[in-house]
């Protein structure tokens, strides 16, 4: 009979093992859901440009460098792999689609232009969407990499070479900065 205190401690800790196991690939599982609906978002958004820009081309003759701008961001979108790489991609393209509404403000016509309006809608859903996408990516990144380190989980993480995930960063201190409203 002495043995099956061994047996109970051992089954205890194998069972232990496999659940903060199960819950660590449950959480990476998650990170990369989360990653998925920002990329989602993003190809909408880059979707929504062509024709955004088709709108805005003829009034934009002399603003071809900020076409040229977007075109090169959407196709460098294909080849960016990592949560960083995208990220400076997605930190480019805003500044960019920021120029062309302001650009779009010095024409009349086309500020009325109702195809115009209903993309620039569109596109305005799309990055409230991007917003909610990236701040459920991270806070379900930090509830990941937290687990990684707290005990006991951070020697099942080590074990198995789980490894933390990136944040979804602002790397543009342009987008930091409060914007200053003058009437």
């Amino acid at each position: 009979m002495w043995w099956i205190i061994p047996v109970v401690i051992v089954a205890v800790i194998v069972i232990a093992i496999i659940a903060l196991y199960n819950s660590l690939v449950t959480m990476r599982l998650r990170v990369k859901n989360a990653w998925s609906q920002i990329d989602v978002q993003l190809q909408r958004r880059f979707d929504l440009i062509p024709n955004l820009v088709e709108s805005v081309k003829g009034y934009m003759t002399h603003e071809s460098d900020v076409l040229t701008r977007v075109t090169d961001l959407r196709s460098s979108w294909a080849d960016a792999n990592t949560v960083n790489e995208k990220a400076k991609l997605d930190n480019a393209l805003s500044d960019t689609l920021k120029t062309i509404m302001a650009v779009a403000e010095n024409y009349p016509d086309l500020k009325a232009n109702q195809n115009f309006l209903s993309l620039q809608e569109e596109l305005q859903n799309t990055e409230n969407k991007i917003s909610y996408s990236r701040q459920f990516y991270n806070d379900t990144v930090t509830r990941y990499n937290t687990k990684l380190q707290v005990f006991p989980s951070n020697i099942i993480a080590s074990l198995f070479h789980f490894t933390e995930e990136a944040l979804f960063e602002v790397d543009n201190e342009e987008a930091k900065k409060n914007v200053k409203v003058e009437f």
